[in-house]
């Protein structure tokens, strides 16, 4: 019997294995082109280990992705090589957070991880609606949004796209890492230099992210790593997506095109020499991203207590936008997509 309870706990934990597979840019699938893809789907676990980088025997990518800075870019993770929205991203109940970074390299097809790391995004725990970072991943058929930070150089990089397991991360060494590292060549951009970290290093099997039982009271999830770069993202995002291949299955909801913006505290034409306008899907709206000051930090809030979220047209952002100069420049204002899938 307890052979059998034994084989049902291995089978349960291989079930819910998971590798990031596809890249998009901007809704535009890329599928593997610029992924290093894992040799299999299991996890690594020793946080010391040179494959906590970009996983264990992966795979030479075909190409490198080319992403101008401010880009949108969407991993995509799945149990198996399918991309079958039925099947969960990540299954078997490894609930943990997302995480993203970005290594500055001098060839992204030849770099082996060693460089410096900088976090551009998270999705940590909720507890408001008891959803973790992979739960949402396994909402949006395995996708991610992550922005390309504006300011960062232009140059050749890599992108670490990570979720942790944590159903047995109750003892030292039970949590299971997942990444995969795409390469990608970065156009525009500007003279930002971010702080990073290292792998290994930036890890330690005792974190209290890393080394926790989630089935207890835990309070307040602390995700792993540093924080995110300040013009780097949190939470969720929701792109329209336009496949590469007829499949469209997994292809998401263009019904509500909506802004997205994080104006900082200048004048309102400052601002809009800032912001980049793309039309991300055959609707009447048009999507605008505004390209995050160095200064600021995407949040729910803003460190002068206002936040205030709006769905805009182009015109009536644009007259937003004129209201705002007129007001005092100690004031910063903070409109957010509301209409999440």
């Amino acid at each position: 019997m307890r052979s059998v309870l034994v084989a049902f706990a291995l089978a349960t934990s291989v079930r819910g294995h998971a590798t990031f597979q596809q890249l998009w840019v901007n809704g535009k699938d890329q599928q593997s082109t610029c992924a290093r893809l894992p040799a299999s789907n299991s996890p690594v676990i020793d946080v010391e280990s040179n494959d906590i980088r970009c996983n264990a025997n992966s795979a030479a990518a075909s190409s490198t992705c080319p992403v101008a800075a401010g880009d949108t870019i969407t991993v995509e993770m799945h149990q198996h090589d399918s991309r079958d929205c039925s099947e969960q991203a990540v299954g078997g109940n490894h609930f943990g957070p997302v995480m993203v970074y970005l290594s500055k390299v001098s060839d992204a097809a030849a770099a082996d991880g060693s460089d410096s790391w900088s976090k551009i995004f998270e999705s940590g725990y909720d507890s408001a609606t008891k959803k973790w970072g992979n739960d949402i991943l396994n909402d949006n058929c395995g996708k991610q949004d992550v922005v390309v930070p504006t300011g960062i150089p232009a140059g050749d990089y890599l992108v670490r796209a990570e979720t942790i397991a944590l159903h047995a991360a109750g003892s030292e060494g039970g949590a299971q890492f997942y990444m995969t590292c795409y390469q990608i060549s970065v156009t525009g951009g500007g003279a930002a230099s971010p702080a990073g970290v290292s792998f290994p290093g930036a890890y330690s099997a005792t974190d209290p992210g890393i080394l926790i039982n989630i089935y207890n009271d835990f309070g307040e999830y602390q995700i792993p790593g540093p924080d995110v770069y300040a013009a780097g993202t949190s939470g969720n995002t929701t792109t329209n997506f336009e496949r590469t291949s007829a499949t469209s299955a997994g292809t998401s909801s263009a019904a509500a095109t909506a802004v997205t913006t994080l104006l900082p505290a200048s004048s309102a034409t400052a601002a809009s020499e800032a912001i980049t306008s793309t039309l991300v899907a055959t609707t009447s709206a048009t999507a605008i991203t505004s390209p995050t000051a160095s200064n600021s930090t995407v949040a729910d809030g803003n460190s002068s207590g206002i936040s205030t979220r709006e769905t805009y047209t182009l015109d009536t952002f644009i007259a937003w936008l004129k209201q705002t100069g007129s007001s005092s420049s100690s004031r910063r204002r903070h409109a957010r997509d509301v209409s999440r899938t």
